[in-house]
């Protein structure tokens, strides 16, 4: 947590969680990376330098949320909880442009998302519905494609334009998950419910989190709507909650 003393902070209405350099590991191999942001209203104002609470807050009272994917275009997704915007950013005249008004994400796609080289540690919920996802079903499209970049922002991205399902589950080694809450997965729980989509943690939606510490991790299934609910139907089903 980093504290802003100077008389324009001192009495700031606002705080910000950010990941900086989401995917950073990709830089050097020249793979999309970015940075995810969260706004939360200070809980009082007057509480002094009690931050630490002002942080501490469900996503479900985030007042704006966003991410920058930096790739073949960079490009500024955010929302105010008024749906989701996305901007292109223009070089020729250093602006962002309205390139994806009202971004909403299909329903269901085609797409999964995961580490499956973890896949032994994966609850058995998880596994069930990577076995779900390969099987042949010409009824739901399936089986569905595996695409995993291991930038966050670049799968969740891709999965929002195209549809589609990024999880990250608890594993033996990570048994809360390895994604933080606070600057994480509540920003892009924000923006994709605002799109139409859904994100859990495979029992409840992330949203509703009670945080207990700046840097709380979780699993996230994050993405098309049906994806989500029937990857929690499956975790109900197998698994049971930490």
């Amino acid at each position: 947590m980093i504290e802003i003393d100077s008389k324009v902070s001192k009495n700031a209405r606002y705080v910000v969680c950010m990941d900086p350099l989401d995917g950073s590991s990709n830089i050097d191999v020249n793979v999309s990376i970015g940075t995810i942001f969260s706004i939360y209203r200070r809980k009082d104002e007057q509480t002094g330098n009690n931050y630490l609470a002002d942080f501490l807050q469900k996503g479900v009272e985030q007042v704006a949320a966003g991410y920058v994917i930096y790739g073949s275009s960079t490009m500024l997704v955010y929302t105010t909880g008024k749906g989701v915007n996305g901007f292109t950013l223009d070089p020729s005249i250093g602006e962002f442009c309205l390139s994806h008004p009202d971004m909403k994400i299909p329903a269901t796609g085609s797409i999964y998302s995961v580490n499956e080289g973890n896949y032994t540690h994966f609850p058995h919920g998880v596994k069930e519905y990577i076995r779900y996802c390969q099987q042949e079903d010409k009824a739901t499209n399936r089986p569905y494609s595996t695409r995993y970049i291991g930038s966050l922002v670049a799968d969740f991205h891709r999965n929002m334009i195209k549809g589609g399902i990024y999880i990250y589950p608890s594993t033996a080694k990570s048994p809360n998950g390895k994604l933080r809450l606070l600057y994480e997965c509540n920003p892009l729980a924000f923006i994709i419910e605002q799109a139409g989509g859904l994100a859990s943690d495979g029992f409840q939606r992330i949203v509703e989190i009670q945080p207990e510490s700046l840097h709380q991790r979780t699993p996230l299934f994050i993405g098309s709507y049906e994806m989500v609910k029937k990857a929690e139907e499956m975790m109900a089903q197998y698994s049971s909650p930490k």
